[in-house]
């Protein structure tokens, strides 16, 4: 393994990488940003935040979950760095916690890096319809939803506002994957109360989404570490 070092970067340089190197083009919300660094060098971002789903959120009552909602780093890096760097990046989030991401099935991810740093699989995500509209598809549910934001009875509004050119449909299902973060009885403590049944690491063939785009904010102060 090269000389990289894991750090917590300042939110404004993930902005970037999530919005135009990340496949997903959004911003989540972020309670930790760690870099991959290599001689001053951002070489690949990891960011942390409340999870999307109401469901997950409420998973434990009394431990805090987080969501690892992006990772990404560049194409030429060496084998086992993703896992190097996640690995690394759980080690700094405040304990105790539990962490949840998802392997995206419409990306054809199985999630190797989660089986490859022991998180525990739970199977496929939660049959969802999604808000779309005829024309503009690659808007996210989330961002058709707040275009009604401040109204009443937001779903007629938006029914309103588009017409017969708004419509659900499923969203693609994903992998869900827990990690749990603190001491050996806070780990099977998080895993006795898991509200979820844990299965077999799914197999597949895997495939890396085109993350050619080269970031131009990519450097960190050296003084600041």
């Amino acid at each position: 393994m090269l000389n990289y070092k894991v750090e917590i970067i300042p939110k404004e340089k993930g902005k970037e990488w999530i919005k135009e190197k990340h496949y997903a083009k959004r911003q989540p919300p972020i309670s930790y940003l760690f870099g991959l660094i290599i001689n001053s060098e951002i070489v690949g971002i990891c960011s942390f935040g409340t999870p999307a789903s109401n469901a997950i959120r409420s998973v434990y009552d009394d431990y805090k979950v987080l969501e690892l909602n992006r990772l990404c780093v560049n194409n030429d890096l060496p084998k086992n760095t993703l896992s190097f760097f996640v690995g690394k990046c759980l080690k700094m989030i405040k304990k105790p916690c539990v962490v949840v991401s998802y392997a995206d099935t419409s990306m054809n991810h199985n999630g190797y890096i989660y089986q490859a740093t022991n998180w525990v699989y739970t199977g496929l995500s939660a049959k969802v319809k999604d808000y779309k509209v005829k024309g503009m598809e690659h808007l996210h549910t989330s961002t058709i939803f707040d275009m009604s934001r401040g109204q009443k009875h937001r779903g007629k509004w938006l029914k309103q506002k588009f017409g017969d050119d708004l419509y659900f449909a499923d969203r693609d299902r994903k992998h869900r994957y827990f990690y749990f973060i603190g001491s050996k009885t806070e780990k099977k403590d998080m895993l006795k109360k898991l509200r979820f049944k844990v299965e077999e690491y799914p197999k597949g063939e895997n495939k890396r989404y085109d993350s050619s785009y080269e970031v131009r904010d990519k450097f960190i102060n050296p003084t600041l570490f």
